[in-house]
């Protein structure tokens, strides 16, 4: 039930006018979403190189000699030539198999040696072979980002880190970081998230409920969330909402027909609690865990 309505919310979506689609091999969605795309393609709705497609490499394909098989399993299952971005979903590698959360019999996660530089340079070899035509990272931290900017032999920047990024926590020591080295900054969890305790943060208040959201979204007849994504592309910050509902799918696209003031943009930037939603703590003894530093 759950991949028949991705199938047909992506077709909605492209019908609406999204055309970036941020993805991974570990959604378990990727056969649905590249039968939409193509599906758009075919009825010609769209072109191809209209579609700015987004896949991540899971920590368990860290070592280079996975990280191609990793992409081309991503391609196989979209059936897409080439995805648009291909990114290094976490900085932290876990045992590689077939389980793509790997526990000893504690339950405890097994780590694996991760060096960041490595795994880059295989990245590199896929865009070299026109599997890819760019390449980023995910939940990096400035020193990881740094790690690879400053690699020696460097072929291929990364040009987006995605991160958890909204009124709550803006992040903006690491977006001036990203703006000076012209990293694309790619908001997730734009909206705040869902109040699963299993993975999220809950002593953060839900973002939507925000008072100065509310009144601002009133004097624009907007709703909080469109409020929200909008402060987030104001800004640069790219933003990737997640819906499955039909209504805000549309609703969340309805954002470029206003814009905040100045006044109003500074407000938002106040809501800043520096909490994060998503902090993976289950990860945190991980030696490339990313939250500990300040950015």
């Amino acid at each position: 039930h759950v991949n028949n309505c991705v199938f047909e919310c992506v077709k909605l979506a492209i019908d609406v006018g999204y055309r970036h689609f941020d993805g991974a091999l570990m959604y378990y969605n990727e056969h649905e979403v590249g039968q939409a795309i193509r599906e758009k393609i075919t009825d010609g709705t769209v072109r191809r190189e209209d579609i700015f497609y987004c896949g991540k490499l899971w920590s368990t394909f860290h070592p280079p000699e996975l990280v191609r098989l990793a992409l081309e399993r991503t391609l196989k299952t979209l059936q897409l030539d080439y995805v648009d971005l291909y990114i290094i979903e976490l900085p932290m590698a876990f045992k590689p198999g077939d389980e793509f959360f790997p526990k000893d019999k504690n339950g405890k996660c097994i780590y694996h040696e991760t060096d960041l530089c490595a795994t880059w340079e295989a990245l590199e070899a896929c865009k070299d072979a026109g599997l890819t035509k760019s390449l980023g990272v995910s939940n990096f931290n400035q020193r990881q980002l740094e790690l690879i900017l400053n690699k020696s032999g460097l072929k291929h920047r990364p040009v987006s880190n995605q991160v958890e990024c909204h009124p709550y926590f803006t992040q903006p020591k690491l977006l001036e970081f990203c703006r000076q080295n012209d990293i694309v900054v790619v908001g997730y969890s734009p909206l705040g998230t869902s109040r699963d305790a299993s993975w999220v943060n809950l002593k953060c208040p839900p973002l939507l409920e925000d008072e100065v959201l509310v009144s601002i979204g009133k004097k624009y007849n907007k709703s909080p969330a469109q409020v929200a994504l909008r402060f987030n592309i104001q800004r640069g910050v790219v933003v990737i909402p997640k819906s499955f509902n039909p209504q805000r799918i549309t609703k969340n696209f309805q954002i470029f027909d206003f814009s905040l003031t100045d006044d109003e943009m500074k407000l938002m930037e106040g809501l800043n609690k520096n909490i994060r939603f998503v902090e993976l703590l289950m990860w945190s003894d991980h030696p490339e865990y990313p939250f500990h530093d300040d950015y």
